[in-house]
């Protein structure tokens, strides 16, 4: 919890439910800042906000000016600062990067008042901008949403975001038994790519679901904003963080276990290989030495003779045969 500074922020003074301070042109609010409002609450969407949305924002609220730091700040680990008059919140989501083609991770910074709730995500969300698009355009859905409060507010947020990771895990889930499938019906350099590329995905999920496992605590003892049995659903968001984690730990293993399966498998056929060529090296071998000896430039017994050709032929063909008969009972061959 980040202790005040003598001079405490304090909101600006609302007149039936809108702020009281000096505004910008009206062209640069709906450039960057997006609001719904509904029953004296405000939403505030900003989608990777720059430097003049942050100077759009002190002057409608006065923050403390570390969270300000925070927002423009991409380096910042999830929590939850609690001050008197809001809290601020900072969490990490992942999401696909198509254009790296890898798992990364979506800071969103939150800003929450006894009647806002501001969003800044440094990045597109998904579940997050559709839900806001839905309040936008559906008064229906935007009462739904923002009847109850700030506090149940905030939990549609976490739990849209939070609930977007269960089918990233059913993919990773399924190219994980895909992998299985490859790994058995052939060893080769594109499983090994691909099994690679399934531990990176899981690292880079478990790097976002670690530290966010306790901000998602925090924010559940924190209960502030929280109108009755509200405190219940902060519960079930924690609930699905732990599974989660559960399951990115399962993904680990099958992963460590797929790749400990596939160098088994590539080393049991390159032993199968190895048997094959070291068995044709010794049944030759003999043969090669027969031959070896009678091609001396020597004066042999049937030297010039027809029949001792035949002879030595023979000789070796019942070495060939009888050592291949033998590897075969051995289970060599």
């Amino acid at each position: 919890m980040r202790s005040l500074m003598s001079t405490r922020p304090s909101l600006p003074r609302r007149t039936r439910g809108r702020v009281v301070s000096p505004s910008p042109p009206a062209e640069e609010v709906l450039a960057r800042a997006e609001t719904v409002e509904a029953d004296e609450l405000r939403w505030i969407h900003i989608e990777k906000p720059t430097a003049a949305d942050r100077a759009w924002l002190e002057e409608r609220f006065s923050f403390h000016p570390l969270d300000y730091e925070d927002v423009a700040s991409r380096n910042q680990r999830p929590k939850v600062d609690e001050y008197d008059e809001y809290l601020f919140i900072v969490l990490h989501f992942p999401q696909y990067d198509k254009t790296v083609g890898r798992l990364n991770a979506v800071e969103l910074d939150m800003f929450v008042g006894p009647d806002y709730v501001i969003t800044m995500p440094n990045d597109p969300i998904q579940p997050l901008s559709y839900l806001f698009d839905r309040c936008q355009r559906k008064e229906e859905q935007r009462q739904e949403v923002m009847a109850k409060g700030s506090g149940y507010l905030l939990y549609r947020i976490v739990d849209q975001c939070v609930d977007a990771a269960f089918p990233m895990l059913r993919k990773i889930g399924n190219k994980l038994e895909r992998l299985e499938d490859d790994i058995f019906a052939g060893p080769s350099a594109s499983t090994v790519r691909d099994i690679s590329n399934a531990k990176q995905e899981i690292i880079n999920f478990r790097k976002v679901a670690r530290p966010q496992r306790t901000a998602l605590k925090d924010l559940e003892r924190t209960k502030r904003y929280v109108v009755g049995d509200l405190d219940i659903y902060f519960d079930d968001i924690n609930d699905a963080s732990e599974r989660i984690w559960d399951t990115l730990e399962n993904f680990k293993e099958v992963a460590d276990a797929l790749e400990q399966t596939n160098e088994a498998v590539y080393s049991h056929r390159a032993n199968d290989v190895l048997l094959v060529l070291t068995s044709i090296t010794v049944i030759v071998l003999p043969l090669t030495l027969v031959a070896s000896v009678f091609g001396m430039n020597t004066g042999l017994p049937g030297e010039h003779s027809i029949e001792a050709f035949w002879v030595i032929v023979g000789l070796m063909v019942v070495l060939l045969v009888g050592m291949i008969t033998v590897f075969r009972k051995r289970g060599w061959l």
